[in-house]
Formats: structure tokens, C-alpha cells, sequence
């Protein structure tokens, strides 16, 4: 009996890990069709965001569906900041922190709101902020 108590902690572990990851799984796949109207996309635990046109529209993921979801204009950005553990950094830098913590691209919107975008990779966030910002200043001129 004793070792069956022992295996009880391990079995819980193993329910555990096969549940998350059939939500994860589940999230993927509602992504995967979110996707699809996109010109450009990205799925990250934290937020998952998607380019057609001149609109950006992001959200949180998750199994059911996304939540927050939002979408503007890029007429309606005034400016796009990129954010490293509450410091803000050029995109342009050579040398981010390895260990970062918080990475977003902050969108100043014209009416005063800074929503922010959440990522888990410095690389494809500095590749998301270049393209926003490219996109921004040629629909500016």
C-alpha cells in the first residue's frame, strides 16, 4: 500500500501534464483557423497577433476562443514603442537584456489609449516593432 501512495503523486503529475497539454493543443488549433485571414500572424502563450491590411487585431489565447480581443487602424497609431522589462529600447539595438522578463510593443494610439502586446521572444518581437514601424511611417507619408 505504501508504494501505491508513493505512485499517487506521480500519476497526478502525469493527469497534469496531459491536461495541459491538450488545452495548449486546443489553443494552437483555434489559432490555426484564427490565422487564416491574416497576411501575417504570431501565436505566443502570452497573446497572438495578426496583420491583413491596414489593421492590426490581437488577443489573448485561449481553448475556447480568444478574449480581449482588439483591433485598430494603422491611422489610428500614433507612434509604437518596443518595451524590455519596463525600459524602452530602439529595435535597432544591438544588444538586448538575454534574460528579459516583460518584452511588448506598446501601441500609442491617437486617442490617448496604450494598449500593449505581450511576447515571450526578443527576436520576433524586434521583427514585429521593424515591421509596425515601417508600416506605420509609409502610412504616414
Amino acid at each position: 500500500m505504501e508504494r501505491g501512495l508513493l505512485w499517487l503523486p506521480l500519476l497526478v503529475a502525469f493527469f497534469g501534464l496531459a491536461w495541459s497539454g491538450w488545452n495548449e493543443y486546443q489553443k494552437i488549433e483555434f489559432y490555426k483557423q484564427w490565422a487564416e485571414k491574416f497576411e501575417r500572424h504570431k501565436y505566443d502563450i502570452y497573446a497572438v497577433l495578426g496583420q491583413q491590411g491596414d489593421r492590426l487585431t490581437w488577443g489573448q489565447p485561449t481553448r475556447k476562443g480568444l478574449k480581449n480581443t482588439q483591433t485598430v487602424t494603422f491611422q489610428d497609431i500614433a507612434r509604437i514603442r518596443f518595451r524590455i522589462d519596463n525600459q524602452f529600447y530602439d529595435a535597432k539595438d544591438a544588444e538586448f537584456p538575454l534574460n528579459a522578463k516583460q518584452i511588448s510593443i506598446e501601441l500609442v494610439l491617437k486617442s490617448g489609449e496604450m494598449p500593449s502586446i505581450r511576447f515571450t521572444d526578443i527576436d520576433i518581437a524586434s521583427g514585429w516593432y521593424r515591421f509596425l514601424s515601417d508600416r506605420l511611417a509609409s502610412s504616414i507619408s
